[in-house]
């Protein structure tokens, strides 16, 4: 607080509009939490879930309360245990498969969706991996009932099932994923990827038979256990029922994020028609600072512009205004672009930092300066950057090169 009031000093706490954490209990608290003491001091400094971490929220709650699916991706995880235990376990892995297998993380869900692709991609070959290991007589007896125990399981028509299921549905939640992590991202722009998310998984849903013929009947399975063909694809269905609701749960925009519908710009000719009265208020609700009637009538002529339609998320329409010139016709509009291009929807960059200075300052560094830290973790972070640099390295090693005292005098007593 006290480097906040360094910054945004007695007048100007109205300038900071947002703050966005992971969820942590002692960051998000409403009563006690670091969001509410901002807040108690920068009432304008709304406090936003990070979306990158919801959507793993969203797919462990939408896979964890299913008994079924829960075991199906414990089962998945032991695939990777399996081999991790024994060198040579894992050189009959590298001989037949020519593949390491992912694990699993609870914080993570892209290490999930790692697994589910890598077992569908090479099933068959994992497949005769575990019958090698179970038939060569090499291993001792617990490795051969671990063996047969993952043979088993790749023949099981319900494992099948679900793994062609969640491999249809884990592209589109990496796409999502990836997206959320991105630094030039608004909330315009997250409202367009959570409509098409939903769209692909609800296509998905829609595209699971409600019949005996379903497609799960041609999985090359060799037998049928636990469940008929009509109670997996109920799971099915309800595993992106549960996907659908906790998105929708999740990602709805709170009064602060209501105002990015207002300059989506496929709602444009919808919002030309019917001016959305409703999402105005609730914009100027939360952004004191923005003159309503004023906001409205440009609001109007953007609405009914092809040009402002053509612009894809606020980043971009924001973009076109000072290309044209456009700042002062359109002040008020201007003013919430900025709002929205500013408001953090995730906080994946910040943490890349910490995970930065976890692998820069170990145990063997820890005794390094803080100018040492700073510029390792700089030339970390910014590695992309320091290789577009022409002739970088050998720029630096004659620099350092032609210092005439690199090391620090001896002391002596």
């Amino acid at each position: 607080m006290e480097r906040l009031g360094t910054i945004l000093p007695d007048g100007q706490q109205g300038k900071l509009i947002a703050q966005a954490y992971d969820g942590a209990a002692v960051m998000r608290g409403a009563k006690g939490g670091v969001q509410r003491k901002v807040k108690d001091v920068y009432s304008s400094a709304h406090y936003i879930h990070c979306y990158a971490h919801q959507l793993n929220l969203i797919m462990q709650q939408a896979t964890s309360h299913i008994p079924k699916i829960r075991t199906f991706f414990s089962d998945l995880g032991g695939f990777a245990a399996f081999f991790s235990r024994s060198f040579k376990r894992t050189a009959i892995l590298d001989q037949v498969v020519a593949h390491r297998l992912p694990g699993t993380s609870t914080t993570r869900w892209n290490f999930h969706s790692r697994a589910v692709n890598t077992v569908y991609e090479h099933k068959e070959n994992i497949l005769r991996c575990f019958q090698t290991i179970r038939d060569s007589g090499d291993f001792d007896p617990i490795t051969v009932r671990e063996a047969g125990g993952f043979v088993r399981m790749m023949e099981d028509e319900v494992f099948c099932f679900f793994l062609t299921l969640f491999h249809k549905i884990m592209p589109h939640v990496d796409m999502l994923f990836s997206q959320l992590q991105k630094r030039n991202i608004d909330s315009v722009y997250i409202t367009g990827l959570i409509k098409r998310f939903t769209s692909s998984i609800q296509t998905i849903r829609d595209s699971i038979p409600s019949g005996e013929s379903s497609g799960s009947q041609q999985l090359p399975t060799k037998k049928r256990r636990g469940l008929g063909h009509e109670e997996q694809q109920l799971l099915a269905r309800e595993v992106c029922d549960t996907i659908l609701s906790h998105a929708k749960e999740r990602f709805s925009f709170t009064k602060h994020l209501i105002s990015s519908t207002l300059l989506q710009g496929d709602l444009f000719q919808q919002h030309s028609r019917t001016f959305p009265e409703a999402a105005l208020e609730t914009t100027v609700e939360a952004y004191p600072l923005l003159d309503k009637a004023k906001l409205k009538t440009e609001l109007s002529l953007v609405y009914d512009n092809d040009q402002f339609r053509a612009c894809s998320g606020a980043v971009t329409l924001l973009q076109f205004f000072i290309d044209n010139n456009l700042q002062e016709t359109f002040t008020e509009t201007v003013s919430l672009l900025k709002v929205l291009v500013t408001t953090p929807m995730a906080t994946a960059e910040a943490e890349r930092c910490f995970s930065t200075l976890k692998r820069i300052k170990t145990f063997l560094r820890n005794s390094m300066t803080q100018d040492r830290l700073n510029a390792l973790a700089m030339l970390s972070i910014e590695k992309k950057l320091i290789r577009s640099i022409p002739d970088f390295n050998t720029r630096v090693i004659e620099r350092f090169a032609t210092q005439k005292e690199r090391r620090a005098k001896f002391l002596y007593k």
